[in-house]
C-alpha cells in the first residue's frame, strides 16, 4: 500500500433495469471500477443476466487520501462495440468517515446515469475499507487508530510491553 493510500475492497454486486435508447439490454453487461485514471478493475461479461445482470466480483484497490469520489461505470457489448449505458460517482465519505468502524461493510446502492445526465438503471455495490494490520518494531505492537480526518497514514500507541508503565495516548474530541 502507498503512503498516500488506503486499500478498500469492493464487491461489484448487481445492477438494475439497464437500458440502451431506452430499450432494455438483452446481454453482455458490465462494470468498471475507477479510483482513478491509471487504477481501476473490470468485471467479467455477464452473458445471461439481461437488464438485471449480476456479477459478485470482488477487488482490493488503492484509493488515494485525498480521493473524494469512487467512479462505477457500467457497459455493454454490442455488434457495433462498447457502449457507456451509464455511471456513479460514489462519495467517498459514504463509507470512511463517521463513526463506522473501519473493515465494516457498507452496502451501497446509487442511480446510473447515461452520457446526456438522464437516469439509467442502479447499480449494488459493497464496500469495505481494509484494516492495517499492527505494526511490529522494535518488539513491541503498534495497533492502528481509526483517524479519518488526519492525513498522516497511520496513527498508533505502543500496546507491548515497554517495561517503563508508561502509555502515549491520542486526544480524541
Amino acid at each position: 500500500m502507498v503512503a498516500n493510500s488506503r486499500t478498500i475492497e469492493v464487491t461489484v454486486l448487481s445492477a438494475e433495469n439497464l437500458r440502451i435508447d431506452r430499450k432494455s439490454i438483452k446481454k453482455n453487461a458490465f462494470v468498471i471500477i475507477r479510483t482513478d485514471g491509471n487504477n481501476y478493475r473490470a468485471t467479467e461479461i455477464d452473458a445471461a443476466g439481461g437488464s438485471f445482470p449480476r456479477w459478485n466480483e470482488k477487488f482490493i484497490l488503492d484509493l488515494a487520501v485525498q480521493a473524494g469520489n469512487l467512479t462505477v461505470e457500467v457497459h455493454c457489448k454490442t455488434a457495433f462495440g462498447y457502449r457507456a449505458i451509464g455511471t456513479a460517482m460514489v462519495p467517498v465519505s459514504d463509507f470512511i468517515g463517521g463513526y463506522v468502524p473501519e473493515g465494516f461493510l457498507h452496502f451501497l446502492s446509487y442511480r446510473l446515469r447515461d452520457h446526456k445526465g438522464e437516469r439509467n438503471g442502479i447499480v449494488n455495490i459493497s464496500v469495505r475499507t481494509k484494516v492495517l494490520s499492527p505494526v511490529v518494531h522494535s518488539g513491541l505492537v503498534y495497533g492502528s487508530c481509526s483517524a479519518t480526518t488526519s492525513s498522516s497514514s497511520a496513527v498508533g500507541m505502543a500496546v507491548g510491553e515497554s517495561g517503563n508503565g508508561v502509555v502515549v495516548g491520542v486526544p480524541v474530541w
